[in-house]
């Protein structure tokens, strides 16, 4: 029989130090104090600033700790060149890597490496070939990293099984609309964050 787990006391519980990230301006504004571990989910339509908005995040994301971006989807390819080139991505080399299209078993491997980023994105979630059993995998081995999925949208939710379960699970929840992307997370914020404010008024004109 298993050791029962000892019970945390109220001081055991306020005395524990989570490592946080100290957002500043519109990104606390929109995402309060987030924890460097967990789960988020970025979703929404085709041409709608969801790339555009993941590309952002990394490059703030980079002030903290390191990032890796699986691109399973597009690949290297000009688009995705031409939205790092848009965002100046270039200002944090050596803090952000870009794999092209590695396989999640590949992945799972690189990130079990000793200094591996402590910040994955996968871009994605529809190309990944991830079920809720490796998804949990993945939050199992790897508690103190945090992944970011991105995903295709059905309506207003995220598209398939994994996406909504995810979601379900996911820390902070990131809706993407008309270039503007709409945060709920457990860490406060909640600000919508405008992406391109030119495209926001050309759709909403």
């Amino acid at each position: 029989m298993s050791a029962q787990k000892r019970s945390l006391r109220m001081t055991d519980l306020f005395d524990k130090q989570h490592n946080d990230m100290d957002f500043k301006g519109e990104w606390k504004e929109c995402f309060g104090r987030p924890e460097k571990a967990g789960t988020w989910i970025i979703y929404g339509h085709p041409k709608n600033g969801k790339t555009s908005f993941a590309i952002k995040l990394c490059k703030y994301l980079t002030n903290f700790e390191r990032v890796l971006y699986n691109s399973l989807e597009e690949g290297v390819s000009l688009s995705l060149k031409q939205a790092f080139v848009r965002e100046n991505m270039m200002e944090v080399e050596g803090r952000m890597w870009v794999l092209n299209r590695e396989p999640v078993a590949d992945l799972l491997i690189r990130l079990e490496k000793q200094r591996s980023p402590r910040i994955t994105v996968i871009d994605s979630l529809q190309y990944s070939g991830m079920n809720y059993t490796t998804y949990k995998k993945f939050k199992e081995r790897f508690p103190d990293k945090l992944f970011i999925f991105i995903s295709h949208a059905e309506g207003k939710q995220p598209a398939g099984r994994i996406a909504q379960s995810i979601r379900y699970d996911a820390n902070v929840i990131i809706r993407v609309d008309q270039f503007v992307a709409y945060p709920d997370g457990r860490y406060g914020g909640g600000k919508p964050f405008v992406i391109w404010e030119e495209g926001r008024e050309r759709r909403n004109f």
